[in-house]
């Protein structure tokens, strides 16, 4: 048989009982040619590179996140948002003041940055409506007239603020339900329903061109709230499957373990309270905005056959806000006017009112230092303080609650009953916001630095890495393009500190002026000068206040006097006409004097008066 006989052959039977065996060495070797294929370097010898088949990295439009308050501090809480041209609000809070700044009433942010960017302004969005989240609007919106976006209630109580400001009716408000999103510019903000200490708290997600931004406003995980609205845990999870570019999370309670009582465990305590409380008349101080604990009041007196009377300016706007608005459900005739409160016996009134945390000027304090019109507190009354003292706030609290038992009443404060619960997410609420969201970046946010650590350090245990954690100060830029988040530079921020009407007009030097005067009081040298003859025609007089009792101190008086009389006797011509130089030379030779008979360097004040 020949080679041409053989092909023939050959080709016949592969048509016929050979093809199966063709088709079953054509399927095994496939998948073992893309497993060897897997196997080989991405780039051999003698062979061209191959390129690499990881995903390239998109850019997007670069978004940045400004803080402007609420960071490495308590409240005063602030955020703005950038994206190409368009800029927007996240809350505009106040703080109240440290001790270190006497005289001040309030601290607001710093608006310089935003005065100076008005034109991109688009709107300013709110969480909820306490103070250190609404509290210095009224003082932006003078300087700057944007819409304002927030629930229902927040937006009542901001209105109140406008009106006290002047502002009523001026100003756009724009009420947003959860579950409900508002337009800015190329951002969108969505509102999704948290649970806080006031009613109509939101957290927010930001869709922007470079991922979704979560900012949790204040919250906690409570699931069985007051009003039987739960914190929408669902599409945060929703949002978190879909990929949450950097979460920025309430840190207060960051370095409590656990998780936060639910509101009702207050509700129970009221309850044996009230029962305890037989005989006498209720006094109960608490937040003014605290609304759930206020309607847990209400139900305990209607039980217990009892009437209301609300005291503080700040209670009885909260609580006209929230019955106007229906967010208190107050049985017909429970609540009486104060001037209406002697016709009943003292043990069928409850009294709420203001100073749970001691302030000077409020009610509670004004009764226990016996200094209230309305009010005396008698070992008849039982007292409750429904609020954990802020920090800073302890001995404030402290001072109050001992001059009430001084005068007989029985005081029930947090530390002996739950008489208060935060409002706050604890550690393990933190954890399951964490987890829900699976953050690519992760921003702890207000709190003190301490909290913000706490919380990071959470953030990271929970699988973020380290390097995508990041602790922010006021004032620094945080811009994303969606694959990295840096800080890149630094815009004014600070404090502007509030007296009376004035907006920072008290800055630095006038807090060490103040801290001078309280620490060593004022000397004031007064002096007469005839100009025509250049001669000292009267003084020089000294007049002291707050350094030291003029009528016990004669001989020191005199004696700086006679020194003053010296040092103007040995004044050339030259230097008398120099009034400047003059007043330079008699505070420094009675500063000398009285710092080495006393110790102490007050303030020391020269007038000179022509004649």
């Amino acid at each position: 048989m020949n080679e041409k006989d053989n092909s023939k052959k050959k080709n016949q039977t592969s048509n016929s009982t050979a093809a199966p065996k063709r088709k079953y060495y054509r399927k095994k070797a496939a998948p073992k040619a893309a497993a060897d294929t897997s196997l080989l370097p991405a780039v051999q010898e003698n062979e061209k590179p191959v390129r690499s088949r990881q995903p390239r990295e998109v850019r997007r439009t670069p978004v940045r996140i400004i803080p402007l308050g609420g960071l490495l501090e308590i409240g005063k809480n602030m955020t703005v948002f950038e994206c190409s041209n368009d800029m927007f609000i996240l809350d505009c809070g106040l703080a109240f003041p440290d001790a270190d700044m006497p005289g001040v009433d309030i601290v607001i942010p710093d608006f310089t940055y935003v005065e100076r960017n008005r034109d991109r302004l688009r709107g300013i969005v709110l969480t909820h409506g306490h103070e250190d989240h609404i509290g210095g609007l009224a003082y932006l919106l003078k300087k700057v007239n944007v819409p304002i976006y927030g629930t229902k209630l927040t937006l009542g109580l901001v209105e109140g603020k406008l009106r006290e400001h002047g502002l009523s009716g001026k100003v756009q408000l724009n009420v947003i339900e959860p579950k409900k999103t508002v337009k800015m510019g190329c951002m969108a903000v969505e509102f999704i329903k948290v649970n806080h200490s006031i009613p109509d708290a939101v957290g927010m997600a930001i869709h922007t061109p470079a991922g979704i931004i979560v900012h949790t406003g204040d919250f906690k995980v409570d699931y069985a709230p007051i009003d039987g609205k739960i914190i929408d845990l669902a599409r945060f999870g929703e949002l978190g499957s879909r990929g949450v570019l950097a979460l920025m999370a309430d840190s207060t309670n960051a370095e409590r373990p656990g998780y936060t009582h639910s509101e009702r465990t207050v509700g129970e305590s009221f309850d044996k309270l009230f029962k305890k409380a037989e005989g006498k008349r209720i006094i109960i101080a608490t937040f003014s905005s605290n609304i759930h604990r206020v309607q847990q009041i209400i139900n305990c007196a209607e039980r217990y056959g009892r009437k209301i009377a609300v005291f503080g300016r700040s209670m009885v706007n909260v609580i006209n806000t929230a019955i106007e608005l229906g967010y208190l459900d107050v049985p017909k005739g429970i609540i009486i006017d104060i001037e209406n409160m002697n016709r009943y016996e003292s043990e069928r009134i409850v009294l709420i009112t203001t100073g749970s945390q001691g302030e000077p000027m409020s009610a509670l304090t004004r009764m226990a230092m016996n200094d209230h019109k309305k009010v005396n507190i008698t070992p008849m009354d039982f007292i409750i303080i429904s609020a954990t003292p802020i920090p800073g706030n302890e001995k404030y609290v402290t001072r109050v609650v001992n001059e009430l038992m001084k005068s007989g009443a029985e005081v029930i404060y947090e530390a002996m009953y739950e008489v208060h619960v935060s409002g706050h997410a604890c550690q393990e609420e933190l954890k399951l916001m964490l987890a829900l969201t699976k953050p690519k970046f992760f921003i702890p946010v207000h709190g003190e630095y301490k909290h913000l650590k706490k919380h990071a350090d959470l953030g990271v245990e929970m699988g973020i890495p380290k390097e995508n954690v990041i602790i922010a100060s006021n004032g620094n830029v945080i811009e994303t393009d969606g694959n990295k988040m840096n800080i890149i530079s630094q815009v004014p921020s600070g404090r502007v500190l509030v007296d009376g009407l004035g907006v920072g007009d008290v800055g630095s030097i006038v807090l060490r002026d103040r801290k001078h005067l309280a620490q060593d009081g004022l000397i004031i040298i007064v002096i007469g000068i005839e100009r025509s003859t250049n001669t000292i025609v009267a003084g020089p007089d000294i007049i002291s206040r707050g350094f030291v009792y003029v009528r016990e101190s004669e001989e020191l008086i005199v004696e700086a006097k006679n020194i003053l009389s010296s040092t103007l006797f040995n004044c050339s011509n030259a230097e008398l006409k120099e009034w400047n130089t003059l007043k330079g030379k008699m505070r420094d030779a009675l500063s000398d004097y009285i710092y080495q008979k006393t110790k102490r360097s007050p303030m020391i004040l020269p007038i000179i008066m022509e004649t």
